[in-house]
């Protein structure tokens, strides 16, 4: 026998962003392979399911890819009905290609389930869109996170490139970010937003210009950062809470 394997995306955290096709999936679900801080009210969706988790965080102990795709296999030789359980979007910064590219090549049938990226998700909380007529009409997803012994990422000159550039899986670089990018030459007064938890009841919202973004707090949530003149006009509010802390 050999089950299907459905590459679902779990948005960025809140359960009610799940697509209609995904929480069906998961209350059909025989088998939940997923990624860490997959919020526990979406997994409650996967009733019947084992859940096994396979998430990868940065510092942290991680399940190797490689591991990951033979259990996936297995389980669909065993089950009708699996799931991989992904955030955000499972083609953008998901390693999909790799488990899909494993499971083809053993006979093994797979579709994906789109789901709510981060930066849609934090646009939708800041009510800033990332284009604007006249003003961004370019937007660049981009990670400068690497694994061992892959060619280093061009993410640089698509943050340049972009109008609105949106940053994944950097906030724990914020420093080594402003410096890579000042020095490649985007202006420090370069506009930026800081969003951890997006589509969380606690999402937290920093806005900056680039050269002050270092001295942003992450605090260890998931957090994206998004730069370009479509946030200029969010700083003045910025400047001014931060006086009435101060004053």
């Amino acid at each position: 026998m050999s089950g299907t394997v459905y590459l679902v995306g779990a948005g960025p955290g809140a359960a009610d962003l799940l697509t209609v096709r995904a929480a069906r999936l998961l209350g059909e679900a025989e088998v939940v392979f997923h990624d860490a801080l997959i919020a526990e009210e979406v997994l409650r969706l996967a009733s019947k399911a084992e859940k096994i988790a396979v998430g990868k965080r940065c510092g942290r102990h991680a399940t190797a890819q490689r591991f990951i795709n033979k259990r996936l296999a297995d389980a669909a030789r065993a089950h009708c009905v699996v799931v991989r359980l992904k955030g955000g979007d499972p083609m953008l910064f998901a390693r999909a290609h790799e488990e899909i590219t494993y499971l083809q090549a053993r006979g093994i049938p797979v579709v994906v389930v789109p789901g709510v990226t981060a930066a849609l998700a934090a646009s939708a909380d800041l009510r800033i869109s990332l284009t604007r007529r006249g003003a961004a009409r370019t937007v660049a997803f981009v990670t400068p996170r690497v694994a061992a012994g892959e060619r280093e990422s061009g993410w640089i000159a698509s943050a340049l490139a972009a109008d609105t550039a949106a940053v994944y899986m950097g906030a724990g670089e914020a420093p080594a970010i402003a410096a890579a990018l000042m020095a490649a030459g985007k202006p420090a007064n370069t506009p930026v937003a800081l969003v951890a938890d997006a589509s969380l009841p606690g999402v937290r919202v920093q806005y900056a210009t680039l050269q002050e973004l270092p001295g942003l707090s992450t605090s260890g949530a998931p957090t994206l950062i998004l730069l370009g003149e479509v946030y200029r006009e969010a700083l003045p509010e910025a400047a001014a809470i931060v006086g009435r802390r101060t004053g």
